[in-house]
């Protein structure tokens, strides 16, 4: 699974809701993504990578404009259950003194990542 999550070039092919995602990856590094909620506007980020431990967790966060505005702390976490299983933990902490305004966005973001996850199983299980 973190193969498929890591290969950014690749998440065009399969994913439908990050539709482009470049950059350094490595902690401190940037990466630059572009993203498509179902029945929303494109937009693009570039977020901050906070961790990047290979097999394990990768973690972004990006804000707007200022720290403190709208931050989004992103994160995917990989936990092995058995030598054929992976547990997926994927969320996103938002924080800011616009979140509440956002409100219809983040649904939309949430049916977007929830849209990624059924993606993402299927490209894993897919082999």
């Amino acid at each position: 699974m973190w193969h498929i999550l890591t290969d950014f070039e690749r998440h065009p092919e399969w994913n439908p809701f990050i539709t482009g995602i470049s950059g350094d990856k490595s902690v401190g590094g940037t990466l630059h993504i572009n993203i498509h909620p179902p029945g929303g506007k494109g937009m693009s980020f570039a977020p901050k990578i906070l961790a990047f431990t290979p097999g394990r967790e990768l973690r972004w966060k990006g804000k707007l404009l200022l720290p403190g505005i709208f931050d989004g702390e992103h994160y995917f976490l990989l936990e092995a259950v058995s030598e054929q299983e992976t547990r997926f933990i994927h969320g996103e902490k938002f924080s800011g003194i616009l979140v509440a305004l956002f409100g219809g966005m983040l649904e939309k973001t949430k049916e977007g990542f929830e849209a990624m996850n059924a993606a993402l199983k299927k490209e894993c299980e897919r082999g």
